[in-house]
């Protein structure tokens, strides 16, 4: 989609809070205002979810970011289908669904990417976007350019209620 934009609605500045949860992989922690560390896990599961509010007017219910090895980010975000897509499913219009929610999701790869790279600090090399129209879950995947000494980032789990799980 080279050349094209979709207009993005105005939720990308809304604030939308999720919890941190514990486990460990490669990047390190932001101050806030108030001195607080923020996890880029976190932020980057907060920013994902207003992202998809403002593609598909929907977000999800649940995001987690975390590392998969040095260079890999995994995005995994559940309950996202509007009414549309889930009646879609209903009808067992699976690939259909699978086809447009794809070419949304990479119409905005510039999107995507910009989060990533805004919160890391680091390049994204490649996007791979992908859904399991059965189970609702979708998966954003973005391999990073090497970084010279990596870091520590705590993994984060969120849901659209700001609800998370400290414990895990």
């Amino acid at each position: 989609m080279s050349g094209s934009r979709l207009l993005l609605s105005s939720t990308m500045n809304s604030s939308v809070r999720f919890s941190a949860s514990s486990g460990g992989s490669p990047g390190g922690g932001r101050g806030t205002e108030d001195g607080a560390a923020r996890s880029p896990m976190l932020e980057l599961s907060n920013a994902m979810v207003r992202l998809y509010k403002d593609v598909f007017g929907r977000g999800p219910t649940k995001a987690r970011a975390s590392f998969a090895g040095p260079d890999t980010l995994v995005v995994v975000l559940e309950d996202s289908m509007t009414v549309a897509e889930r009646n879609l499913a209903a009808m067992g219009e699976h690939a259909r669904l699978r086809d447009s929610r794809l070419f949304f999701q990479y119409a905005v790869e510039d999107e995507f990417r910009a989060v990533v790279e805004r919160i890391l600090g680091r390049r994204t090399v490649a996007f791979v976007s992908g859904m399991d129209t059965r189970e609702d879950v979708a998966v954003e995947l973005f391999t990073l350019e090497p970084e010279a000494e990596p870091r520590h980032i705590e993994p984060a789990q969120a849901d659209a209620d700001g609800n998370g799980d400290l414990s895990r």
